[in-house]
């Protein structure tokens, strides 16, 4: 990964717009635009990592300001055929209720359009599916600019974008993208955050969340606290009071673990009439819900199961609030007295990865899943008739030991034997299994909860790269592979049965 692209200074700005605005470009010989109200920023093209099993658009993965960005190629959405980037490419990155970056060939410029300049699509010729436009511009000269329809494109391409994963970092605050309902409106939506604690799934009106934050990996304790507050953290050079959810239930407080994620709401002290941000500690946060307005009182049958939407205000007693109000003070009295031993009650060991390499790209596999790591024997035990992706059988002192070329199994092209490739051991459905890498890189370690959630862009891919380690710092990408999940029910049966056979 190279540095992080920043927006070119010598493209449009998106700064204020109207429903009147499109950004235009080029794409081949075709003149489409997006309207300006969806487009967030615009961008060179970036280095990528590609993603295994991914939609075939997907051109990558980029690192965007530390955030993570799917960039994908809409020549492929179009039909047409690929080429290589030059110096006029551009991304432009567009809100899909998760953001997506679109690689042009050229961007043209930001124009107003008069209503009564659109047409529908049937006043133009073009070779693009008619379904993926949304109007047209009529222009000077007989020259027609078709306006793309960035959901249907969504909608054919990336279905597992829909229900949207929450990355920590986040700011979700109010306005941002909460439809306002409006007299008559018949397509308002409600938009909320799902969250579960104790398995019961909740929600909180996304225009109630300021932001979602990982858990750190120290707390600073409160003497004499509220059993309900866990204690305060440092929030970008602020306190935050954090209370846990659990306990505000009445239920067991358990071991805060990195899949567990800070909900930062605004609460008002009816006593004190103090304004302070609370951290609100979930067993985990799943996603943003998008209902249509008319069913919020139907919630039972969303998402074939119940969502309770709560509401910040009325979660919190006033003992809650007074007993997060009180840590926020406590805490600012005692933030350069607190000892590192007294502030790390919930630290954990931190996350320990085996990076190796396939195909150019950095992958890795957490290193408990990691049984050992040998060479690519001379010979391998051909097995006639099983799994394309099998390479054959290996004796592992005294066990058969069935060898699976990892990047075949990723959809990518196999490679000659080197003396680099090595073979990663893990445990995949209680079978002992090898897995051919291009080569071992290091063990990496990092801070327990730096790991991000993946985009998900395809169900196999969701299901086999659940989490992306973001290294900003270093501009590095590593895609982390879920071992268990390295082999499907019906491939583990057939390798069961090669076994047996062996």
């Amino acid at each position: 990964m190279s540095d992080t692209p920043e927006p070119d200074t010598g493209d449009p700005v998106i700064e204020e717009y109207d429903n009147n605005e499109y950004v235009t470009f080029a794409l081949g010989e075709e003149r489409l635009a997006f309207p300006l109200e969806r487009v967030q920023e615009i961008i060179r093209m970036p280095d990528t990592a590609e993603v295994p099993l991914g939609p075939s658009v997907l051109h990558g993965l980029a690192n965007l300001r530390g955030r993570v960005l799917p960039i994908v190629s809409l020549r492929a959405c179009c039909g047409q055929q690929p080429i290589e980037a030059d110096d006029a490419t551009r991304v432009i990155v567009v809100d899909c209720g998760t953001p997506l970056g679109f690689v042009v060939d050229r961007v043209s410029a930001v124009i107003t359009v008069a209503p009564e300049d659109i047409e529908s699509t049937d006043a133009m010729q073009s070779t693009l599916d008619a379904r993926l436009l949304a109007g047209v511009i009529k222009g000077e000269q007989s020259e027609m600019t078709a306006i793309l329809d960035v959901q249907e494109i969504v909608d054919r391409e990336f279905a597992a974008t829909t229900r949207r994963i929450v990355e920590p970092g986040a700011v979700v605050a109010s306005g941002e993208a909460t439809q306002v309902a409006e007299d008559g409106d018949d397509d308002a939506v409600f938009e909320m955050v799902s969250f579960v604690v104790d398995g019961q799934e909740y929600a909180l009106p996304i225009d109630e969340i300021q932001e979602i934050v990982q858990v750190p990996t120290s707390v600073s304790l409160v003497p004499n606290a509220d059993r309900r507050v866990l204690g305060v953290m440092d929030l970008r050079g602020g306190l935050l009071p954090l209370i846990s959810l659990r306990r505000v239930f009445g239920l067991p407080q358990e071991h805060v673990d990195e899949s567990a994620r800070i909900i930062v709401v605004p609460l008002e002290d009816t006593e004190s009439h103090k304004r302070v941000q609370v951290g609100v500690v979930m067993d985990t946060v799943r996603e943003v819900l998008r209902v249509p307005l008319d069913l919020v009182d139907a919630l039972p049958q969303f998402v074939g199961g119940a969502v309770s939407v709560l509401s910040a205000a009325r979660l919190f007693s006033g003992a809650d609030l007074r007993a997060a109000v009180d840590s926020y003070d406590a805490g600012k009295q005692t933030e350069e007295s607190m000892d590192e031993e007294q502030a790390d009650e919930w630290t954990d060991t931190d996350d320990q990865l085996v990076v190796f390499r396939i195909a150019g790209e950095e992958y890795c596999l957490s290193v408990d899943a990691v049984q050992e790591i040998i060479r690519v024997p001379d010979e391998l035990i051909r097995v006639p008739k099983s799994l394309a992706f099998v390479e054959g059988l290996v004796n592992l002192r005294g066990a058969v030991l069935p060898v699976i070329d990892l990047r075949a199994r990723l959809g990518l092209t196999r490679s000659e034997r080197g003396d680099l490739q090595r073979i990663v051991v893990v445990i995949v459905g209680g079978v002992r299994t090898g897995f051919v890498v291009d080569s071992v890189v290091e063990v990496l370690k990092l801070e327990r909860g730096s790991l991000e959630q993946a985009p998900e862009l395809s169900e196999e891919q969701a299901r086999l790269i659940s989490e992306v380690a973001n290294l900003v710092d270093v501009n590095r990408m590593l895609l982390v592979l879920d071992h268990a999940q390295l082999l499907d029910a019906g491939q583990r049966e057939a390798i069961d049965q090669t076994l047996a056979a062996a």
